[in-house]
């Protein structure tokens, strides 16, 4: 009953409130680009922690980081500016004018409307605490703390109705302490004192000392978005031309396939041939010397590559070795300046724009590990990622590779067995070697060619598989009825064996599938005794 009271109370107090409270956020400045910063401090990190926004200290050293998404800044023009811009968010915030008084604990299921929040002395956030945004995108939350500030072990900052985390600040006079499991949102600006964030937690804001160090732990911590922060396109793609069409493609050196392999686009080289694919799992043309296209090819490869190679980067990622490990990145301009070892996974997020460009620039060799896996996020298309590799390419078995591989000087030896390619595997120089793919050109440009059966294209998806993995049963799903009774599906093994084949006769067709081990799988859809559709799909027991 007294706690109903109190927010009772507190909604009344909010009501005639002025609106001009909402208003009230400090300006950041270029601390608005910092995920973790201190004035003067030392900023450090232990375990594996992934980071999207700039680190760094003006009076101090930044140390034990991996591959940030952002950049590093120490003792330099960019730390010095964060430093200045710091000052005066603190001070901004320092003078705001408090609208509600509240107990030094925070949490416990709580629900706080928008608002200037004055706690004394030490204070604490355990279990939920709930910020209402009230439908108002603009609305704004500070909590002023008059002490320090500790989170309990899985407490959690949760936002509703509209709330952003770029609108919520944290002024703390005192440490900042986030237990294990904490999850914090908004930004955090401690005086004089220091910031510890230790394994599992999230913070979606920023971490920020005026004086004290930064220390964490195994943590994921990325830069809001909203409040306008800037909309990251990423660079201008490079304009493949004749080289779009092909799924595999050598600008110079013989293009080979061992095993049952899929590709989706022409396969071919320019100087060279191109040998032990078959025909029937190849949806295009197989360029077996070269001709008119293989040259126009090799011509638009060369002037794509050159794009890229000259494009500034924006961010460098450290750590070439250690790429990979789930790792995030957003649509930007990257560099590793070394051979790299891809590890894992590697996440793109788009950030909801799904014309957003990743452009990876690699000044060495590429290899993954087994069962490696890019990943995209939050709008992210594979038509939009390009990796410029310097040298050597190796992508190990049953991998998960997207994006358009642009090789300079280097042979992609070895696309091994299992792997599935979402884009291109292109060098300007160097031989091609597959065993038993998956590559899918995406998008084929509508000047490629297409493939007909009462007018389809392929570069349409025809058909659909699921669930994917599957167990007992797979249904197939017909999106354009022209296939019923024209064409129909076969399921192979890895080893090229047909284990199951079925006419499309109805929209829904289910394969009855227990009967299969677990395992990787491919699929044709075939019509006119052509390959329409192919495709992976995993049986998981």
């Amino acid at each position: 009953m007294k706690r109903k009271l109190v927010l009772n109370a507190a909604m009344l107090a909010f009501i005639f409130i002025p609106v001009a409270i909402f208003s009230q956020a400090p300006a950041l400045g270029t601390a608005a680009d910092f995920i973790l910063f201190s004035t003067n401090g030392a900023v450090s990190n232990t375990g594996i922690s992934h980071f999207t926004g700039n680190v760094g200290t003006n009076n101090g050293s930044s140390t034990a980081f991996g591959n940030v998404n952002g950049v590093m800044h120490d003792g330099d023009g960019a730390s010095a500016q964060c430093a200045a811009d710091l000052l005066i968010a603190y001070n901004q915030l320092a003078a705001t004018t408090a609208t509600f008084a509240h107990a030094p604990l925070l949490g416990n299921g709580e629900i706080l409307v928008p608002g200037v929040y004055a706690l004394t002395g030490s204070s604490t956030m355990n279990l939920d605490l709930v910020l209402d945004g009230q439908g108002d995108s603009n609305a704004v939350f500070i909590f002023k703390m008059a002490g320090s500030f500790s989170a309990n072990a899985s407490s959690k900052v949760k936002l509703i109705n509209a709330a952003l985390a770029c609108n919520v600040f944290w002024k703390v006079e005192g440490l900042v302490s986030m237990a294990s499991g904490t999850t914090m949102r908004g930004t955090i600006i401690a005086n004089n004192a220091a910031i510890n964030m230790s394994t599992g937690d999230t913070l979606e804001g920023r971490a920020l000392s005026t004086a004290g160090a930064v220390t964490v732990d195994g943590v994921l911590a990325y830069t809001p978005t909203g409040c306008g922060s800037p909309v990251h396109m990423g660079p201008l793609a490079p304009v493949l031309g004749g080289a779009a069409c092909y799924g595999v493609f050598s600008g110079n050196g013989a293009v080979s396939n061992s095993g049952i392999t899929y590709v989706t686009g022409d396969v071919g080289s320019n100087v060279g041939s191109a040998t032990g694919f078959n025909p029937a799992f190849v949806t295009g043309t197989i360029h077996t010397i070269p001709d008119g296209s293989t040259a126009q090819a090799a011509s638009d490869l060369a002037t794509a590559y050159t794009y890229l190679n000259t494009l500034p980067y924006d961010i460098e990622l450290l750590y070439p070795a250690q790429f990979g490990n789930n790792l995030v990145l957003t649509p930007h301009t990257y560099l590793l300046n070394a051979a790299t070892v891809f590890t894992d996974t590697l996440y793109l997020n788009a950030e909801g724009n799904s014309n957003a460009v990743f452009i990876i620039k690699l000044n060495g060799a590429l290899s993954t590990s087994t069962y490696s896996k890019v990943i995209l996020i939050n709008g992210a298309q594979p038509e939009n990622v390009y990796w410029k590799i310097e040298g050597a390419v190796s992508i190990n078995n049953y991998s998960v590779f997207i994006g358009t591989i642009v090789c300079n000087n280097g042979a992609l030896g070895a696309l091994n067995t299992g792997v599935t390619l979402t884009g291109r595997a292109l060098t300007t120089t160097g031989a091609i070697s597959t065993t038993a793919i998956n590559a899918v050109a995406s998008p084929i440009p509508s000047n490629c060619g297409t493939l007909s059966i009462a007018n389809l294209s392929l570069t349409n998806e025809q058909v659909s598989l699921y669930p994917n993995p599957f167990t007992t049963s797979s249904t197939i799903s017909i999106s354009n009825t022209l296939l019923l009774n024209k064409a129909e599906v076969r399921l192979y093994n890895v080893l090229g064996e047909e284990v199951i084949s079925a006419g499309l006769t109805q929209k829904l067709t289910v394969l009855e599938t227990g009967n299969l081990p677990a395992g990787i799988y491919f699929y044709r859809v075939i019509g006119d005794n052509r390959t329409i559709q192919s495709g992976r799909i995993i049986s998981q027991k």
